[in-house]
């Protein structure tokens, strides 16, 4: 026998598909089995995250036990969180307040130490002793003054305040209607809110009458005994 009688074809694939497929002849249209495609919805169904035995992306599901703790320790930890970041606020609002208490009462010493040539500029100024470069160094220095917040103050006819002058001379006067600095000895200076040094000024008060009952009585005065009285 030949080898060719003895060839044998190779078999052929098998496809097994349990799956039912109905045609229409009507439509054309073509439906699967309702019997597997339920099995199918099932099987899927069962496997969905809303199973019992789902898993989420953070692990397995949490019941509502375990979801209410989850919900207390996140509001513990919000309210946490929130109190630190009111009492940092706070501590970086007591330290700027300190911080800029320290430099007001730097300043302040620092001004009131140049209150002595601030006087001597001022009396050469009244008697017309500022000329030349003496000037303008005079008024450099008043300007430099005046930038860092130092205030000049006592004018005379102001109302005396006893919290900003300093009274060195007293007397009465039918000009004035109330205590009045009528000269200023020496100007006050005021910083940031607050009296570097008062003002010392000479008051005057008005003039107050004597009340009618504290007049002496002519009469009287005429009928009491005299001392030259050669009686007595």
């Amino acid at each position: 026998m030949s080898g060719s009688d003895h060839y044998e074809s190779p078999p052929e694939p098998v496809v097994r598909d349990k799956r039912r497929v109905h045609f229409d002849p009507a439509s054309g249209a073509v439906t699967h089995d309702s019997a597997s495609a339920g099995r199918s919805t099932d099987a899927s169904a069962s496997a969905g995250p809303s199973g019992p035995g789902s898993t989420g992306p953070f692990g397995p599901g949490l019941d509502s036990v375990e979801l209410s703790q989850l919900r207390t320790e996140l509001a513990e930890r919000t309210a946490d969180l929130q109190r630190v970041h009111a009492e940092y606020a706070n501590y970086r609002k007591r330290v700027e307040r300190d911080r800029e208490a320290v430099r007001e009462f730097a300043v302040g010493d620092a001004l009131f130490a140049l209150l002595p040539i601030l006087d001597d500029i001022g009396r050469a100024r009244e008697h017309g002793e500022l000329e030349g470069g003496f000037r303008q160094v005079a008024e450099a220095l008043d300007a430099a003054v005046t930038k860092l917040g130092l205030t000049r103050f006592g004018l005379p006819g102001d109302p005396f305040d006893p919290t900003q002058h300093e009274a060195l001379m007293h007397s009465y006067s039918d000009e004035v209607t109330e205590p009045t600095a009528v000269q200023i000895l020496q100007p006050g200076y005021s910083y940031a809110g607050r009296v570097v040094r008062p003002a010392r000024v000479a008051v005057a008060e008005p003039t107050v009458s004597l009340p009618a009952d504290l007049t002496v009585d002519d009469d009287a005065a005429d009928a009491s005994p005299s001392a030259s009285d050669p009686s007595l």
